[in-house]
């Protein structure tokens, strides 16, 4: 970077140079021209010799930054060929003694201070060297030149004509070296601070890159200014392709929203919304978003936008929400199951005796038999409720989950589930994927997921059961196990994917309405988590994911 400035600064120096030669060759030509017979010879000889060292140095520039020696060389040159000039002129007579402030002012830019106040000394010198020359009647230049003979000035004259010189010599070498160094300081404070700026610049563009929320600015139109990479990865749309689009097209939001903003958004107020948003890789996420005015010291310049995926979030409200509903369910079966099931009890063995002991007729015993049938279906339900409200962990066992959906499939093929074209398969590793659980409920899962399966493919499909053995984390002992149930059935409608848990939101004629709502519990208490993806008319798949390391058992 200082090599390529010194070239730059070098190549005006070259080019003021032959600037000045032109412009007295110009003056030599037009003197030549007015007043023939005036000896000019040596002035195009000094002017050539100007051109060709000019070329010398445009070809050693590429050369300075290594050897810094060469800019001392041309500096030293230009004073000589100067000198040259004001001796052909008569020296103390010259009217080109000014020349010299030109190394002197180079000598300043290239080298500063330093520099020119030793070009200053060395021009000095020279001049003085001349003069005194002059007046000890010793030749300046050659004989075959021929010099013009001009008459010398009083020794006094000369005297101050010379101290004038040199003073403006150091005066001005003091004056471009304090210009110069101030310049390099204005420059260095200027680059610094550029840099700074960048760095404060790259700085707040990686704060906002690292903001996890999205980030966009707009203005009163409703043009997208800015949009950081957290809305790029949230929307699945590029900054480049969302700029300059209006912002309710991007996000997806009612054409009233920006409207409603302008009209009601006070400044240093915020508004938040939630809108559902339409992935472009496909489905529907929610977006919340916080609106605000953007302000700037000149005043309110559009407005701003934060926005976040509150996909994941509005689930675990909605599941806290059905726990919540869930565990007063709990407690209400936990009440009423006594106060239920004892007279239950009774009514159910009063129907029996009275069934042996009367006499009845046959649409009398057909009744007792719907009694019978009906109490024991609401003993079912309320064992299931109990069954709910307080699982119980009975025996805690190294069991192997292959061998249970095995076992899970041929009690399916041989249940009252099954019906004609159902068909049940079971893939299992060949290796034991061992896991500690009670036995009891594991297979309680398994078969409440399997007997919905059955249920929902009422003309025939195919049912499989599935366990895999996930690859450990690291530091984990053990990976996480997965047990799938997949059916061909009816599917589950999207709006009722968030609701299939819920006790007696079962939709099939047979069952109590709690078999799913029981799995869910018992998943949850094993810290597990439930994924169903489910297509209307294409099946269901519902995958169990337990922790390696089973959790509170």
């Amino acid at each position: 970077m200082l090599s390529t400035d010194l070239q730059r600064r070098l190549s005006w120096v070259i080019a003021v140079r032959l600037v000045i030669s032109t412009t007295l060759l110009g003056w030599a030509t037009l003197l030549q021209i007015r007043t023939p017979g005036v000896e000019t010879g040596a002035f195009y000889l000094l002017i050539a010799l100007t051109y060709g060292l000019s070329v010398l140095y445009g070809l050693s520039l590429r050369f300075v930054g290594r050897w810094r020696w060469l800019v001392d060389l041309q500096l030293i040159c230009d004073a000589l060929i100067i000198s040259a000039f004001i001796a052909f002129t008569g020296a103390i007579n010259s009217y080109f003694a000014s020349l010299y402030f030109l190394p002197i002012f180079a000598a300043g830019s290239l080298q500063l201070r330093r520099g020119a106040l030793t070009v200053a000394l060395l021009t000095g010198l020279i001049y003085v060297a001349l003069v005194i020359f002059q007046y000890q009647d010793l030749p300046l230049v050659p004989p075959w030149l021929h010099a013009p003979a001009t008459p010398l000035p009083a020794g006094r004259v000369a005297v101050y004509t010379v101290v004038i010189n040199v003073f403006a010599f150091f005066a001005v070498a003091f004056l471009a070296g304090s210009l110069a160094e101030g310049v390099r300081i204005a420059g260095v404070r200027l680059e610094r601070a550029s840099t700074e700026l960048a760095h404060i610049q790259a700085m707040n563009q990686h704060v906002i890159d690292s903001l996890t929320s999205g980030l966009a600015t707009t203005d009163y139109d409703g043009r997208v200014l800015t949009f950081n990479r957290a809305a790029e990865e949230i929307t699945g749309q590029a900054a480049v392709a969302a700029v300059g689009r209006n912002l309710t097209d991007v996000l997806h939001l009612p054409e009233d929203f920006m409207a409603s903003l302008e009209a009601d958004l006070e400044p240093g107020q915020s508004r938040r919304a939630d809108f559902p948003y339409r992935a472009a890789q496909g489905g529907t996420i929610d977006l919340g978003i916080s609106a605000a005015h953007l302000l700037t010291p000149a005043g309110r310049a559009g407005f701003l936008f934060t926005f976040q995926d509150t996909t994941s979030v509005r689930k675990l409200e909605r599941d806290a929400r059905m726990q919540s509903r869930l565990a007063a369910v709990g407690e209400m079966a936990a009440g009423i199951a006594h106060e239920i099931r004892n007279p239950l009890a009774s009514i159910s063995g009063s129907i029996q005796i009275l069934r042996q002991e009367l006499q009845l007729s046959e649409d009398q015993g057909l009744l007792m038999d719907i009694l019978m049938r009906e109490s024991e279906r609401l003993n079912g339900i309320i064992t299931s409720f109990l069954a709910y409200a307080r699982p119980q962990r009975f025996a805690i066992t190294r069991l192997d989950l292959g061998r249970l959906l095995r076992d899970a499939a041929v009690l399916l093929r041989n249940s009252g589930d099954l019906a004609e074209g159902h068909v049940i398969e079971s893939t299992t590793p060949p290796d034991s994927v061992w896991y500690e659980a009670d036995e009891g409920q594991l297979r309680q899962v398994v078969w409440n997921l399997a007997s919905n399966g059955l249920r929902a493919m009422p003309d025939g499909g195919r049912l499989r059961l599935s366990v895999i053995q996930e690859a450990p984390l690291d530091g984990a002992e053990a990976g996480n196990v997965v047990l799938a149930v997949e059916d061909e059935g009816i599917g589950i409608p999207p709006e009722e994917l968030d609701s299939v848990f819920q006790p007696f939101h079962g939709s099939f004629a047979k069952g109590s309405g709690l078999g799913l709502a029981i799995v869910h519990r018992i998943v949850t208490d094993y810290h597990g988590e439930i994924q169903v993806t489910s297509k209307p008319g294409a099946g269901t798949t519902v995958r169990v994911r337990l922790p390696g390391q089973a959790v509170g058992v």
